[in-house]
């Protein structure tokens, strides 16, 4: 109590300090000036008039360090600092930094105009100190002198040593510096908004005013009923060589992380491990220690005859005893003869999608489905290739980052491929998670929201498999990426035909599909997954409930790839990723990811994009070209004819007979 007193009084101090010599105008009566003024234009009247003017009189422009040695003190007692104990020497510090100060100022000029207000520069004292330096010394000399003595006195003053003076000048050039690339990243982002803004408009602007001019001029016309043909099967534009991918400056930077980890600390925590687990009955050692964004994985060697299911029971009771969120344990880890202890760390690291596009990993991918998952334990760059999956299987409880993440999947597809090479169906029955990328020109139709026409849309995908099978069947080749080979050289030739782009389908909810009509989603997701993938067409698929009406032995045997992120029960583990942990991740992205032909789960800190990020990619992309929907993609396709009376009547008796 009595130091919060003492602070506030102090605070006080600041204000009326520094008030004060604002306002000071030297019209004021002080102790240089014994004038009688009906208007003194001091903020604190006659004693503000009287305290600025003796102390400017006395030290200049110095005096201003005034506020600064109320200020200081008032933090130290307000936060409970210790208080420093060599009174003396700051008070000497403190007279000597303004002394000083006024002298430099005084080297300048005799005087300087503040706030309208003309003062003097360096006061009597500082001007004496100015006049004995110049005396034996000339300008320059005199400068570096009094540089050096204004260093120690506010060393003294503040109670300051040279390594923490430096130490602080380096954190404030670092702010400054990261100051500095925030406001030029944000005025690039604006940058980039107006051109597209722009360039929309201009391609927009054209269009309307010649709709409007035939508006005017046409007559109305008497609507002829003619019969409206079916929609042909999709065929794409040739590319044209103009679409442009959008530029990573989109994209956050990521956050600044320590470069190295304390090693004590880990030692600290290698010691706590092993006490623990001896504690428990269990010897052994820690060999290895791997730091990541968001656990450290500890490397365990049990002694000899220590069963590996006594420590994997152990893992809630290690929770406890370390006082950490959740533990995993990989026992034992794949191709080493230790067990792996997976600890959270005290500070998370947030991937930015940033990060990933920019690895060397996502770059040197020459394939066109290549997206960025995240961050594995030791903090490397994790991409996978959609086209070597060949699906995704993908569940999450709410509020685990799974949309999160599958946003940035779409996003780095988006920054790998043109309209051209990659087409999207979405279907989002939710209505709230996909809406962003309608209207971009990677789509073939609207963004799906009723889960009927998801329905339709995996009929469409299933011919439109088996058309593509018949084009390669006619180019005799094996995939799509043989087949655009060949299409390159007939086009080249003279020859007219198409190229096929890889069609990516993404069902957000896939809960909802299979409450609706399970048997008919059922046979369309096990068709496509069979059979799509040499004619490129590809699916991921995504659900918050991963139980076995859900996910059904037939789809789970043909999604050998799966990525879960944290599940509620070890049920909903072992039904995703056949196999038990996804229940004890972190959330946030914190995800478990089973590889295409492998058995080894890799753990991943999953990428992170926001909103924002991703309505300035969908806004830029929309900026260069419209979408070509196909309107047969969404149709209910006709209805099977019923065989003739006669046929019918002879399948009858067949089956009675």
């Amino acid at each position: 109590m009595r130091k919060e007193l003492i602070g506030i009084f102090l605070f006080f101090g600041f204000v009326f300090a520094l008030f004060s010599l604002l306002s000071y105008t030297p019209a004021d009566p002080s102790v240089n000036n014994a004038a009688h003024v009906e208007t003194v234009h001091n903020i604190f009247g006659l004693l503000g008039a009287h305290i600025s003017g003796m102390f400017i009189s006395l030290f200049g422009l110095g005096a201003f360090w005034i506020p600064v040695f109320f200020l200081l003190p008032c933090i130290r007692f307000l936060k409970n600092y210790p208080m420093p104990q060599n009174h003396h020497l700051i008070a000497g510090g403190s007279l000597l930094l303004m002394i000083c100060t006024g002298s430099l100022f005084a080297l300048g000029g005799d005087s300087y105009s503040v706030f309208g207000a003309k003062f003097s520069s360096g006061g009597l004292l500082g001007i004496a100190l100015k006049s004995l330096i110049i005396k034996y010394s000339n300008i320059g000399g005199g400068t570096i002198i009094l540089m050096v003595l204004l260093i120690v006195a506010f060393m003294f003053a503040t109670d300051t040593s040279l390594a923490n003076l430096s130490a602080i000048c380096m954190r404030l050039m670092q702010r400054v510096s990261e100051l500095a690339k925030d406001v030029s990243k944000d005025i690039g982002k604006i940058f980039l908004i107006t051109w597209t803004m722009r360039r929309k408009k201009n391609r927009i602007t054209p269009m309307l005013k010649e709709f409007a001019r035939k508006t005017r001029i046409s007559e109305r016309k008497p609507e002829s009923k003619t019969q409206v043909s079916k929609p042909k099967m999709i065929t794409y534009m040739p590319k044209d060589g103009g679409f442009q991918l959008p530029p990573a400056d989109f994209l956050d930077e990521p956050d600044k992380r320590p470069t190295s980890v304390d090693p004590e600390h880990l030692k600290t925590k290698v010691r706590l491990l092993e006490s623990k687990l001896e504690h428990f009955g269990i010897k052994g050692k820690v060999t290895a220690v791997m730091p990541g964004p968001v656990i450290t994985t500890f490397e365990y060697e049990p002694s000899p005859g220590v069963k590996i299911n006594k420590i994997v029971s152990l893992s809630d009771d290690l929770a406890l005893a370390l006082k950490a969120l959740s533990i995993r344990i990989v026992a034992p880890i794949p191709g080493k003869s230790v067990i792996g202890v997976e600890i959270p760390n005290e500070t998370r690291e947030i991937v930015r999608l940033k990060e990933l596009v920019s690895s060397d990993a996502f770059k040197k991918s020459k394939s066109r489905l290549t997206m960025c998952l995240g961050k594995d334990i030791e903090g490397l760059a994790v991409v996978a290739e959609l086209d070597k999956m060949p699906h995704l299987l993908i569940a999450g409880a709410t509020g685990t980052g799974k949309s999160v993440g599958l946003n940035a999947m779409i996003c780095s597809l988006l920054y790998k491929s043109d309209p051209d090479e990659v087409k999207f169906i979405m279907v989002d029955p939710k209505r709230i998670e996909l809406s962003m990328y309608d209207g971009i020109p990677h789509l073939i139709a609207p963004v799906v929201t009723d889960v009927q026409k998801a329905t339709h849309a995996l009929f469409w995908a299933v011919k439109e498999m088996e058309r593509r099978y018949e084009l390669l069947s006619q180019r005799k080749v094996r995939n799509i990426s043989q087949y655009n080979i060949k299409v390159a050289k007939a086009k080249k030739e003279g020859e007219s035909v198409e190229n096929l782009p890889y069609l990516v389908i993404i069902i957000d909810e896939l809960a909802d599909l299979m409450m609706v009509s399970s048997k008919d989603v059922e046979v369309s997701l096990a068709r496509l997954a069979q059979m799509a993938r040499a004619a490129g067409v590809h699916l991921i698929l995504a659900t918050q409930r991963p139980s076995v009406d859900v996910l059904t032995g037939t789809i789970k045997a043909n999604f050998p790839t799966r990525l879960s992120f944290k599940v509620s029960s070890k049920i909903d583990s072992r039904t995703i990723i056949d196999g038990n942990g996804a229940e004890n991740l972190l959330g946030n992205g914190d995800m478990l990811f089973l590889p295409p032909g492998s058995s080894i789960i890799r753990r991943i800190q999953g990428a992170y994009i926001s909103e924002e990020e991703v309505t300035l990619i969908t806004e830029f992309l929309k900026s260069q070209r419209a979408p070509e929907y196909d309107a047969s993609v969404i149709e209910s396709p006709e209805p099977e004819r019923e065989p003739p009376p006669a046929k019918a009547h002879k399948m009858k008796n067949m089956a009675m007979w």
